[in-house]
């Protein structure tokens, strides 16, 4: 093992310590005979039973975790993985065989959807493996953790993640994974410093108590580091955290140049105003994902009432249905598609089910009336002028005041100009526009560099977003992963970007670093950015050129 490792790093802090290595379940019976009829039942039971722990301890958790248990219970209870199991079964496999074969067949199934779904398989995973420890009559698959220690996995389960004590764990580090992966965003929530994805890293080989340093602010793993150099390290992780503990207010430029800072939002349950001047992404998907009908008008209203509420007096930046791909429904499904990622998803979807849409405008303009928060609504996955014109007249027509688009397709942010004449606003979303732009999967680890927002390339698109936007007199925002990273901060304010969007942990950071540098700097470090060669020279360029103090809070 090299003497350090790099990954994807969730947070900013630092932790030390021995670790616990999360050993693979048990997996199948290599001695077990065919099937018989009643290992069909038997398999019924152990799904149900897994299926019932896992909403027990549903109860138990916070409400994060609860979340993401009920998610693991409704996968064991999916008639369509059973009746998968059953043709195993009647083929004549062994029951543990048989569960094993199915799922991975069911797995393979949502890998191919990518996003959302694909990221649904470590779910899958857990379920088989408890189901087969049922059926063998062990254990089922857990972490033990009697004192403090840092977890070192190929991957953690949901429910592994969600039920972990956090005053034992002082930190996670694991080969697989993203920074959407369940993992990554329970250690972000509950402030447990990670590395998922760190390249060269073989659980084969890896002991329990081994000496490790997780540096989550720069996704690195460190072995055998010399005591001063962890001291070095542990400064500046509290200088950092000394220096955003004050920060608070608008976000802008030391000279002034008002640049919104606002907060993500995928749940009601994640609202959170405080420390943030609005919302610039509430995700909609929740009240339509794993349903097996569309969520009602009167379920609509309250929950969008919830989120307006609570952003009183505030801008809230409401999305619209955006399935398909990754995120298919039951209930409005579609042809099968060889790429769904370019096929019926976001608007397309809508436009070919428009009655989803009409309900969702409608519970929206409703639920503004209860509220005194300024409601905008956008549409996701917008590529020309006539679906720009669709969605605008649609949403104006249902009494929405001010409405906009996601710009996430390159066709967009080239005519963005043309097609934000008949909108107020656009968001860039720049997960999607650097996927578009790059011609690389998001959902491919193997793929990083190509999928990084510092492309030059990617600026390119948003450079010319926002020109299109200056000519349109239209607000232009960006509610990607990108807006979260203070030193990108600098290069889209630089661009033209009015508003940023991010997880609220995020906030502060960005806030003191736009408050460095004026917006000639920052149009200054975002022409040395689009001028780079290749993602890293551009961010390097950027951090040799912005104020020194901006190291010290990256």
């Amino acid at each position: 093992m090299s003497e350090s490792l790099k990954g994807i790093g969730i947070g900013s802090k630092v932790a030390a310590g021995t670790t616990i290595v999360v050993r693979p379940a048990a997996g199948v019976d290599p001695n077990e005979p065919a099937s018989t009829e009643a290992d069909s039942p038997r398999v019924k039971q152990a799904l149900k039973a897994v299926a019932d722990s896992l909403t027990e301890q549903s109860a138990l958790a916070d409400d994060d975790a609860a979340g993401i248990l009920l998610v693991g219970a409704q996968l064991a209870g999916d008639r369509s993985l059973a009746k998968k199991i059953d043709k195993k079964l009647a083929a004549g496999e062994g029951v543990t065989h048989a569960v094993h074969n199915a799922v991975d067949e069911f797995a393979q199934g949502l890998s191919a959807l990518g996003g959302y779904m694909a990221e649904r398989v470590t779910d899958l995973y857990d379920i088989r493996d408890r189901a087969i420890a049922r059926l063998r009559g062990l254990p089922e698959p857990g972490i033990h953790l009697s004192k403090p220690a840092i977890l070192v996995a190929e991957d953690l389960s949901p429910a592994q993640t969600a039920t972990l004590d956090k005053s034992l764990v002082l930190g996670i580090v694991t080969a697989a994974g993203g920074p959407t992966s369940h993992t990554a965003i329970l250690c972000s929530q509950r402030n447990i410093p990670a590395v998922v994805r760190a390249k060269g890293l073989d659980i084969d080989s890896f002991e329990d108590g081994t000496e490790l340093v997780i540096d989550a602010s720069t996704g690195t793993v460190h072995f055998d580091l010399p005591k001063d150099e962890l001291n070095a390290l542990q400064e500046r992780a509290k200088k950092r955290e000394d220096l955003l503990a004050g920060s608070s207010g608008p976000g802008a430029t030391a000279d002034g140049c008002h640049i919104q800072l606002l907060s993500n939002v995928a749940s009601p349950d994640e609202a959170e105003s405080e420390g943030v001047e609005g919302c610039g992404l509430f995700r909609t998907e929740f009240l339509y994902l794993d349903k097996e009908s569309a969520p009602t008008f009167e379920e609509q209203v309250a929950s969008y009432k919830t989120v307006l509420q609570e952003f009183s007096g505030k801008k809230v930046v409401v999305r619209t249905l955006d399935a398909g791909a990754d995120k298919p429904l039951k209930f409005a499904s579609q042809e099968v598609e060889e790429n769904p990622a370019l096929g019926k998803r976001g608007l397309r979807l809508s436009q070919a089910k428009s009655e989803l849409l009409d309900t969702q405008l409608k519970a929206l303009v409703a639920a503004s009336e209860e509220s005194d928060a300024e409601l905008w609504v956008m549409a996701p996955m917008v590529s020309t002028e006539d679906e720009a014109i669709w969605f605008a007249e649609r949403a104006r027509a249902a009494g929405i005041e001010h409405v906009g688009i996601m710009v996430e397709v390159p066709a967009a942010a080239i005519r963005s100009a043309n097609l934000l004449n008949h909108v107020d606003f656009a968001s860039i979303g720049t997960n999607d526009l650097t996927q578009y732009t790059m011609a690389a999967d998001r959902m491919q680890g193997d793929l990083g560099d190509l999928l990084d927002a510092w492309q030059p390339a990617v600026l390119d698109m948003i450079a010319l977003c926002c020109e299109g936007a200056d000519d349109a007199q239209a607000h232009v925002g960006v509610c990607g992963e990108s807006a979260s990273d203070p030193l990108m901060a600098l290069v889209l304010a630089g661009l033209g970007v009015k508003s940023l969007s991010m997880a609220p942990a995020r906030v502060p950071a960005v806030r003191e670093v736009l408050k460095m540098h004026s917006i000639k700097q920052c149009q200054e470090l975002a022409r040395l950015a689009r001028s780079a060669k290749s993602a890293q020279a551009a961010k390097q360029a950027v951090l040799q050129y912005a104020d020194p103090r901006v190291k010290d809070i990256l």
